[in-house]
């Protein structure tokens, strides 16, 4: 292997092992984020609130529309994500109603 093909070999690596690292930090802040939502969700259910709040749903769509925005993140896609998110939120909400 040349010097330059050993060189981008090793930039790879780097790159790789960074992203796995922000995955597991994806994945556990998912973790503890839907932690939170179940405590909400309990709570919904113990009070007969409704599973969604469409009214928050849209302020943090907002929200995170602005924070993609900044970090340089297609905010369409960011836009996308939350939603799926608060979807399989509500849907846990929802299980706890019953």
């Amino acid at each position: 292997m040349t010097d330059d093909a050993t060189r981008a070999a090793e930039i790879l690596k780097e790159h790789r092992e960074s992203i796995d690292r922000l995955d597991a930090i994806l994945v556990y802040t998912l973790g503890e984020r839907f932690k939170h939502t179940q405590a909400v969700g309990r709570l919904k259910a113990e009070y007969d609130l409704p599973p969604s709040d469409p009214d928050r749903e849209a302020r943090q769509v907002a929200r995170l529309e602005d924070l993609a925005k900044q970090a340089d993140l297609d905010p369409e896609f960011a836009k996308s994500f939350l939603r799926f998110v608060i979807q399989e939120v509500i849907q846990h909400h929802k299980k706890h109603q019953s």
